[in-house]
């Protein structure tokens, strides 16, 4: 019987054990929600915001809430300013963490409680999310997300930048962002005008260049934060975009991409300009694009007009403050007081008769603009083209060009636009083209002066009539009459108008001196035109 009571009563002795626990003798951690990725945990002499919900173990009623203030709980850890339970169970926390932490009344406020809120001998449950971690040894962060292949410089104090950003605190609840406002931030640095880990964080940075900027609160808002926002000892994550940078010293940027061959001219100050170009801004966002501008002032080239204000500000595509790049490619320029340029190319050695006023003359032509595109050739066409110099068939400039050439000679000509097609252009020409010609002279017709159809070479026959009546019968018909014209020009004493039917214009020589419309000409009905009395040479028209 009494090792059967033993036993019983041993058995009622365990069981009331297991269900009666003693107190606790230390901290119950449950961490019930832990972050993927935790680049740090708290230490001790750690600051710490948090928010927590503080119940009685016993009956699970509150008895303290930052949620409830609306406002989250600052300290530091491990320095005593918490109760001890509290310091040793906030260790090792991680930002966005939420752990239990049950503190036995030793390790929170023992025997005696605390201001009528907290009984004796009572255990806490403190619900906990942590939201920053900062220590006073704590630098500012920057790691860079990517960078341009091309950094020609990279931001300094006093430099004026602008910049996109996403503000976060550490726990990732957005406070703030230039995308949502759809503009930069643009400052200067060095002067104040940033908190201090910003103002470190953007030095030494490539325009296109990305970084994430960890800010801790000392070096930011600190104590006071920033309106309902940023709330007090912050730390602040930026992920930053440098758009654009300029210093007020700088001075425009000037890089030749491409010469081309044989450049024997240069822009200079007033002279008129065409040309193509792209224009971005530093960070290669395009704003504008040419088909094709004309200005005052400069091969291809790349412009950094690195000071607010150079480019004309098209509505809302270029913001203030901008350093734009402009991609050019000259097409031709010229200036008001530019000559015709000629340059032979090949001229034959027998250049004895050279091209004039008056003259009819067949001539092979390239038209391009200076740029080398091809506008007009006569290659298109089946044969050469004809005109008559002086008879304003052609632009002025191709008529100076054509003038003063041998049969066979070659040409390269230049015409400025007030030579050619002026402002407005013609057909394939734009407006104030420079126009370059590549001539050959094939054919070459001595002409007459304006309002004539036949000259004498040298002098006239004298007497005149005489001369012109073949068979002595004292009139001339018109077959009589067309025959001694004729002979005249094969003997080389007389020209008729070129690029007519010679036939036409004897037909109207010959009336024009037939008055009385009889189908013949007497000695008395014959007069000449003289044009100029004083020359060796008349030119008479019959």
């Amino acid at each position: 019987m009494d090792l059967i009571a033993v036993l019983f009563c041993l058995h009622v002795t365990l069981v009331t054990v297991n269900c009666n626990p003693g107190p606790l003798e230390d901290v119950v951690i449950d961490r019930y929600d832990i972050p993927k990725i935790c680049p740090r945990e708290v230490q001790t002499e750690d600051y710490i915001r948090y928010h927590f919900n503080g119940t009685f173990s016993a009956d699970g009623k509150k008895f303290d809430s930052s949620h409830d203030r609306g406002k989250a709980f600052i300290s530091q850890v491990g320095l005593g300013r918490l109760i001890t339970g509290m310091d040793r169970g906030l260790l090792s926390m991680c930002v966005n963490e939420r752990r239990r932490i049950t503190i036995p009344p030793h390790l929170a406020y023992g025997s005696i409680g605390t201001g009528g809120v907290i009984p004796p001998d009572a255990v806490l449950v403190y619900d906990v999310l942590l939201l920053d971690i900062w220590n006073t040894q704590d630098k500012v962060q920057i790691r860079t997300l990517s960078k341009p292949a091309s950094c020609n410089r990279t931001t300094v104090a006093s430099d004026f930048v602008r910049y996109h950003y996403t503000g976060t605190l550490l726990s990732g609840e957005a406070f703030g962002s230039s995308y949502s406002e759809n503009s930069t931030y643009d400052t200067y640095l060095g002067q104040g005008d940033l908190i201090k880990g910003m103002e470190e964080g953007l030095l030494g940075m490539c325009v296109g260049e990305r970084r994430i900027i960890i800010i801790p609160p000392f070096l930011a808002y600190g104590e006071t934060g920033k309106g309902t926002q940023v709330p007090p000892q912050a730390t602040l994550v930026f992920q930053v975009l440098l758009v654009d940078v300029f210093n007020p010293k700088d001075d425009l940027v000037v890089e030749v991409k491409e010469v081309p061959k044989g450049c024997s001219r240069r822009t200079v100050t007033g002279d008129y300009i065409r040309y193509h170009y792209n224009g971005t801004f530093q960070d290669g966002t395009a704003f504008d694009s040419s088909p094709a501008w004309a200005v005052h002032r400069r091969e291809e080239k790349d412009y950094h007009p690195s000071s607010p204000g150079v480019w004309p500000r098209r509505g809302d595509l270029i913001p203030s403050s901008a350093v734009l790049v402009f991609h050019i490619h000259v097409i031709d320029f010229h200036n008001p007081e530019d000559p015709v340029d000629i340059k032979s190319t090949y001229k034959p050695e027998d250049c004895k008769v050279t091209s004039e006023t008056n003259d009819l003359i067949q001539y092979r032509y390239n038209c391009s603009m200076m740029d080398g595109t091809l506008l007009y050739s006569s290659d298109h066409y089946d044969s050469p083209s004809i005109t008559t110099l002086g008879a304003n068939k052609v632009i002025l400039g191709l008529e100076k060009g054509l003038s003063g050439m041998c049969v066979g000679e070659r040409r390269e000509v230049v015409v400025p636009p007030h030579w050619g097609h002026g402002e407005n252009g013609a057909g394939e020409v734009p407006r104030s083209a420079v126009l370059f010609f590549e001539l050959e002279l094939v054919e070459l017709q001595k002409g007459v002066p304006e309002g004539y159809m036949f000259v004498w070479l040298g002098d006239s026959p004298d007497p005149l009539f005489p001369a012109m009546d073949l068979n002595g019968d004292k009139e001339v018909p018109l077959e009589e009459f067309s025959a001694f014209i004729m002979l005249q020009v094969k003997e080389g004493k007389g020209r008729l108008l070129p690029g007519f039917d010679a036939d036409s214009i004897i037909k109207d020589m010959f009336n024009n001196q037939d008055h009385n419309e009889d189908g013949k000409i007497v000695e008395n009905e014959l007069k000449l035109k003289v044009d100029d009395q004083s020359e060796p040479v008349k030119r008479d028209e019959l």
